[in-house]
């Protein structure tokens, strides 16, 4: 799949996000900054009311003309203005406004949520509307101002305002958002394209060296990442490496297999005539000889059958576990060293529902390996346990080696006797595992060793 356009990119996406949060950021800043300002200007026009009022009073007789009081009350932006102090008479100035009043504020019953709602009331309906403004002078609190005005200019103020707090949001969410995006890009994105690249370039061809990540040097979650990336590439790649060897050997041994067991049967043959020869010296080297023949016969066998592409084609059937275990007793009589017993605790009546062919095949090669490592008891048990049949091979060998414990149910590596393989457990994992089941290593020490095999009821 190729990598998305930078429309679609990670990095598009991580850009509006900031920009977003960032406006969003700039709301709730807003909100109380809007409903501020607008206590500010009506503060102000408080004040300035004040003033206004008291040049009037403080002027003697006859020296406000009803022009300079017309500049007052236009310097303030007001229709009206009363003024009051304790103990002395209510003192107006102006005309009547030229609209009823609809609009009543008392500066001195806000909370910081009716300062919020009034600011945005205002910018909705402001324009046009008059309004009666009453509250104490910023410049002396006992005296009580009250204004009769025209919401135009607040209204027009605040949308300035909220103009210029918008501009200069959407520069603040620019500049943050560039910023996030280059650190984030730098930290994150670059290096998340770094790793999809090696994992598509890896997909592509596995067996590609080159396709591995080299990892960096940084410690953070990133450098991790690297380090767990590499770890997995190159363990994926020698496990490909070994599959291919595996393959190879698969195809090798069965072009060999039929001509190499042609030449085994034919030295077996001779190594009959031998055996009817009276020399003492040769009646001692040939069952010897046998031996090798029959190791060598059945190695080869057992790698083909290892090699062999796909797993066991189980036919299962439903079966007493002690008749099976009963036949592989015969079938390792052969294998048992002398004074070795084979013994059974496996309830009459238990049965599995499997393939006899096959779990005899794991049960003999349990039981071999046990043997051939100098056991002199395997033990077999079984019962029930939860949804599953649960048995166990036990014996009283000297343990795995730690060489064996690392390597265990690995092919050609987890053998415990030189001359082993390593196949017998590899084996016996792929068919429990083909019946849906699980095989694993109980304990081991100088005891003995113990398998438990748990099948699917």
């Amino acid at each position: 799949m190729p990598l998305p356009g930078p429309a679609r990119s990670l990095s598009a996406r991580l850009l509006i996000l900031t920009i977003a949060f960032v406006m969003l950021a700039e709301v709730l800043i807003y909100t109380p900054s809007i409903a501020r300002f607008r206590n500010v200007w009506l503060n102000e026009k408080l004040a300035a009311g004040h003033l206004a009022a008291l040049a009037t009073v403080a002027a003697p007789e006859g020296m406000v003309t009803p022009q300079l009081e017309a500049e007052l009350l236009a310097h303030v932006g007001a229709y009206r203005i009363y003024l009051s102090h304790p103990g002395e008479p209510l003192y107006s100035l102006g005309m009547l406004p030229p609209a009823p009043v609809s609009n009543v504020i008392d500066m001195d019953e806000q909370t910081p949520v009716s300062m919020i709602a009034s600011a945005f009331e205002t910018m909705m309906q402001g324009e046009g509307r008059m309004s009666r403004m009453r509250g104490f002078s910023p410049r002396d609190p006992e005296a009580e101002v009250e204004v009769i005005f025209d919401e135009t200019a607040l209204h027009d103020a605040m949308w300035d305002f909220s103009w210029r707090i918008l501009g200069l949001s959407i520069i603040i969410s620019l500049i943050t958002a560039s910023l996030v995006f280059l650190a984030l890009r730098w930290l994150t994105v670059r290096p998340l394209m770094r790793f999809t690249e090696k994992m598509v370039a890896f997909r592509n061809d596995p067996d590609d060296a080159e396709s591995v990540i080299v990892p960096s040097r940084r410690t953070d979650e990133v450098g991790v990442a690297e380090r767990e990336l590499h770890h997995m590439q190159t363990a994926v790649l020698a496990a490909l490496k070994q599959k291919d060897r595996l393959a190879a050997l698969g195809t090798a041994v069965t072009k060999i297999n039929h001509d190499l067991r042609n030449m085994l049967g034919t030295a077996s043959l001779v190594s009959e005539r031998l055996a009817a020869s009276g020399d003492p010296e040769v009646q001692r080297t040939v069952p010897r000889l046998m031996e090798a023949l029959d190791r060598a016969a059945d190695l080869c066998s057992r790698t083909l059958d290892y090699t062999r592409e796909g797993g066991p084609a189980l036919q299962r059937s439903r079966f007493p576990l002690a008749d099976l275990a009963r036949q592989v007793e015969g079938d390792l009589s052969g294998a048992m060293p002398a004074g070795a017993q084979w013994r059974l605790d496996v309830p009459e009546g238990l049965q599995v529902h499997a393939d006899r062919e096959q779990l005899r095949r794991v049960l003999v090669n349990l039981a071999r390996n046990a043997f051939q490592a100098g056991a002199e008891t395997v033990t077999i048990t079984a019962g029930l346990a939860d949804d599953s049949v649960a048995v166990t091979v036990r014996d009283d060998g000297p343990g795995l080696p730690p060489r064996a414990r690392q390597h265990l149910f690995q092919p050609f590596a987890g053998s415990a006797r030189p001359q082993g393989t390593g196949l017998g457990l590899a084996i016996a994992r792929e068919i429990v595992t083909a019946h849906r089941g699980e095989i694993r290593l109980l304990e081991t020490g100088p005891d003995g060793t113990a398998f438990r095999i748990s099948l699917p009821r």
